[in-house]
Formats: C-alpha cells, structure tokens, sequence
C-alpha cells in the first residue's frame, strides 16, 4: 500500500553533505583562478552560489512538492521543449561555441547547456513511454526498434555539437529504464555492441575521439598534448597520498591541471584530501545510488519507479564517468561531477531532478522504511 510520507531524509541528507562539502571543493579550487589571466574567482563563486546553491535549492524544494505524476500528462510536451532549447545552439546568434563544439546558449553575458535540461525531458518522457507500454517491451517491433528510434534521434542531435559524453550518460539512463520495464537483456546486448561500432566509427573521423581512446589505452602518450589533463590530474591525484596536503593546499590547481573547476575538480580534491577523502566521497556517491534505486524497488507505480531510475542513475553515472577518467580508468570525456563542478545551470537542474526524486518517496510503499 502507498501512503504518503513525509519525503526520504536519507537521501536529502546525502544531498545536502554532496552539495555543502561540494561547495567547499570547488571554493577551493577556484583559488586557482587567480593565477590565470581572464579568470575572476568571485564571479563564478558567486554564479555557483546564487544560480546552483540557492537556484538549485528552491528547485528541489519546488519538485519536491509537485506530484510526479503530474509530469506525465505533460511529458511529451516537456520533451518537445527541451529539445527545441537544444536545437536553439545550432542557430546564429542564440548558439555560444567554445573548444569546437556549440553546446551553449548566450542571452547577453549568461550562458547555458541546454542539454542539462533534455536530460530531464528525455527521463520524464522515457518513463511516461514505457510505463504506457511495458507489456511489449520484451517484443522487438513494439519495444526494442522503438526505444532504438528514440535514443538514436536523440544521440543525432547530441553528437552534431557534439557531445558524446553526455548522449552516453543519456543512453545509460534510458537502458537502465528499458530493462527495468522489461526489456531484454539480449537486445541491449545487441544495442551495446552496436554502440562500440558506433564509438569505433567515431573514432576514425572524428580526432578527438581517437585521442580520448589512446589516452585511455596509454595515459604518458603524449603528455604534453593530448594526455596532458590526465597526466597532470593523477599527479595530482598521488600527490594527495593517503591524507592529503590539506584544504586549500592543492598545488596543481594553480596552472598545472586544465579545468580546476570544471571536469578536474576531482583531481584538486584528491590532491587536497588524499585517498581518505576519495574514499569518503566515493562512499558517498555510493549511498547516493543505493537509497535512489531503493525508493524506485518501493515506488507505487512503474512510472514513479521509471522516473528514479532515469534520474539517480544520470547522476550516477556522470559522476563514476568523472571519477574513472581522472584516475585514468576511462577515457577523458570533459563530464563535469555532480553536486561539486562549476555550472549553476547544471546543479540547478540536478537538484531539480533529485526534487522529483524525493516526491515519488512520499509515495513509497511502507515496507521502505
């Protein structure tokens, strides 16, 4: 029986501690700013601070009132409008272009990924989709040929800007949802060996692409070049040792390591807090993902189990994808760690999604507790 409760603390707490000690990591690491010309460290604190914290606050209070299902009704709409927002990047004047890809949107000095907002489009949609049709997700003309259609006009969009890193964390989502709602294992199978074709192809017309895999393959190729980000971060990342230099005592931030605030902030943590603190943080990332997953097996319906789904395992995904590649563990992809690297748009967003998240545990079964 689902009877309404009071919203999962656990899993607020664990929020709460990701976002606060986040806040202190990137503080941190935005010191570094200050010795790169261009860099203001009190404009992007601030930005952190007022669009993320604060912004990101209120979004997760105001979710987390909303019923989820009211997204339902409205599911194909919200998609379609996401989408719109994304497609924005690829018409002058609107698109902002940085590093040879278009992912932002510009009005006047504030940017924007839109892509952070299809990431909840596509779950809030996915989840309507398939908790409308479950029964045939097993069957391949009724379930796996469209699911195929609908990742893949997605992933069109996503690799023109390009961005393959987050279609990938997009496609892990959507395939964590298919299988929950009864797709088959075989199928996704296929699907995955279809997308190292895919990545394969990549690789051989776009550069960039092949640089990430011989990076991955060989870290001390070419460190001065394309391995650069990667060698300097687990310097920093073995600097740190077992207990850290300390807070605020990271070296690498300062003009070494590419992106301190950004896709290498792991790095500067590491380097700060040492194995201990990554442990911890791991640990917490882990308990993030636990309690998620348990508030959809408790969920009331498969629409509000689909929508937790979707979202914890975005979140989780990007963040182990962060964390793997600053240890060399995966290829380079320039995702940013949740909770924790500069982007107020994207903690708004998360914190956002995790609000719909903590909405479908006031519905939660009682044996959750």
């Amino acid at each position: 029986m689902a009877t309404k409760h009071t919203l999962d603390r656990i899993l607020l707490g664990t929020v709460a501690l990701l976002v606060v000690g986040g806040f202190m990591i990137f503080s941190s690491a935005s010191l570094g700013l200050l010795a790169r010309s261009g860099a203001s460290f009190s404009s992007v604190a601030l930005s952190q601070f007022f669009f993320g914290i604060l912004g990101g606050g209120a979004a997760l209070f105001l979710m987390s009132s909303i019923h989820y299902r009211f997204w339902r009704q409205y599911a194909f709409y919200i998609f379609l409008f996401t989408l719109a927002l994304t497609l924005l990047v690829f018409i002058p004047g609107f698109g902002f272009a940085h590093g040879g890809a278009v992912r932002w949107l510009q009005f006047g000095s504030f940017t924007f990924q839109p892509a952070e907002f299809l990431k909840i489009g596509f779950v809030i949609y996915m989840a309507t989709w398939l908790s409308g049709m479950y029964r045939h997700a097993h069957t391949f003309k009724l379930g796996t040929l469209p699911f195929i259609g609908f990742v893949g006009a997605v992933g069109i969009i996503m690799l023109l800007q390009p961005d393959t890193d987050t279609f990938l964390v997009m496609a892990a989502a959507g395939v964590a949802m298919f299988l929950t709602a009864g797709g088959r294992f075989r199928d996704v199978l296929l699907m995955g060996l279809a997308g190292i074709a895919l990545i394969a192809a990549l690789a051989f017309s776009r550069p960039y692409v092949m640089d990430r895999i011989t990076t991955f393959v060989n870290p001390d190729s070419d460190p001065l070049g394309a391995s650069y980000q990667v060698h300097q971060s687990l310097i920093a990342v073995g600097s740190g040792g077992g207990f850290g230099r300390g807070f605020g005592q990271s070296i690498q931030k300062f003009e070494y390591l590419p992106e301190p605030i950004g896709d290498s902030i792991f790095a500067v943590y590491a380097e700060e807090f040492g194995f201990l603190g990554t442990f911890l943080l791991v640990i917490l990332f882990c308990g993030f993902a636990f309690r998620g997953y348990r508030i959809a097996t408790h969920a009331p319906d498969l629409f509000g189990t689909l929508l937790v789904i979707g979202f914890i395992t975005l979140i989780v995904v990007q963040a182990f994808l962060n964390i793997a590649a600053m240890l060399a563990l995966a290829p380079l992809g320039g995702l940013p760690l949740p909770f924790i690297s500069h982007g107020g748009t994207a903690l708004l967003v998360t914190l956002g999604s995790v609000g719909i998240v903590l909405n479908v545990s006031k519905y939660q079964k009682r044996s959750a507790k």
